[in-house]
């Protein structure tokens, strides 16, 4: 079976995003009051939706709270937040081969949508892929099942031919919930016990080594 289409995640598997997101988190719970966690105690909110992790750092369920936090991060993340981000090496080249080679590539990522694109197009990366889709500032498709359900319906993909490679369980378990083929990034903020946990179909230490699977398993 020929695996055409190849939906890959952002934060910790295209670009690694940790100095901006831990600042925007700190600077939300500074301004609601609450004393700041370090940055390298962050490294678990890159990945899952904004509002989970609040609900995490503020132990709290509250609705109009924790759409508080998020807003407050999104003000300066905006601004500031999403630049301070650097694309892992040699990933612009795995994604010039992969379109070279026939590939199909789309973003699926659970940051809003509107702030994927500025980045792609911040560091070069918007023309590899077909189109970028993330959740809405409304909080819709925030959840990896209901975004990938989303790509395979608008775009046409069929379950049978695509993968979604990410670097938490949340786009293993949202690959898995649609039938689609699952690939795990340990290089990215996913622990490996994490992913191993979600039984991703193939594991990738590295961008080359996706390449190299890509190229000697799924294509044959």
């Amino acid at each position: 079976m020929r695996y055409a289409n190849l939906l890959l995640d952002l934060d910790g598997t295209l670009t690694d995003p940790k100095i901006g997101i831990s600042r925007c988190i700190q600077h939300a719970l500074h301004a609601l009051g609450h004393e700041p966690p370090d940055t390298d105690t962050l490294d678990w909110c890159i990945g899952p939706p904004l509002q989970y992790s609040f609900g995490q750092l503020l132990n709290s369920t509250d609705v109009d709270l924790l759409a508080q936090a998020v807003h407050l991060y999104r003000q300066r993340f905006a601004e500031i937040g999403l630049f301070e981000n650097r694309v892992y090496d040699g990933i612009p080249e795995v994604l010039a081969t992969l379109q070279q080679q026939g590939c199909r590539l789309f973003l699926a990522t659970s940051k809003p949508r509107i702030f994927a694109k500025q980045i792609l197009d911040h560091f070069n990366l918007a023309g590899y892929f077909e189109t970028a889709h993330g959740s809405e500032l409304n909080g819709q498709l925030t959840d990896k099942p209901s975004l990938v359900r989303h790509i395979l319906a608008i775009e046409g993909l069929q379950p049978d031919q695509t993968m979604i490679v990410g670097d938490r369980k949340f786009d293993i378990i949202g690959g898995k919930a649609n039938g689609i083929r699952t690939g795990a990034v340990t290089y990215g903020y996913g622990t490996r016990e994490e992913l191993e946990a979600e039984a991703p179909d193939l594991l990738f230490d590295s961008p080359d080594q996706l390449l190299r699977q890509w190229n000697s398993t799924l294509l044959t």
